[in-house]
Order: C-alpha cells, then structure tokens, then sequence
C-alpha cells in the first residue's frame, strides 16, 4: 500500500499538488511540489501532507 501522508522535510515523491493540513485536520491550503524537493515547513507542529485531487 502506498504512503498518503508527507510530513515537512520529508522528499517529494512526484510533481503534484499537495494539500496541507494541521493536527487536527484543519486544511491549511495547497501548494504545487516538484518531485525530489522537500515538503516545506508548516506553522504547526504534527502537520502532515496528502496528494491533492
């Protein structure tokens, strides 16, 4: 089964859009990621990332 969920600084897997959101699952915007750059640092701690539609 595949990872759908990044957390900052972790590797970019494929050129997408990415949507972030905080700990409790508040979105928090999305954002463009090329492949082999790493997921930016949020404002939150326990934020995390997941492919956009």
């Amino acid at each position: 089964m595949a990872k759908n969920r990044w957390t900052p600084g972790e590797q970019v897997p494929k050129s997408a859009t990415y949507v972030a959101y905080d700990e409790n699952g508040r979105n928090g915007g999305s954002l463009y990621l090329e492949k082999g750059k790493r997921f930016p640092a949020t404002q939150h701690s326990g934020s995390y990332y997941t492919l956009g539609e």
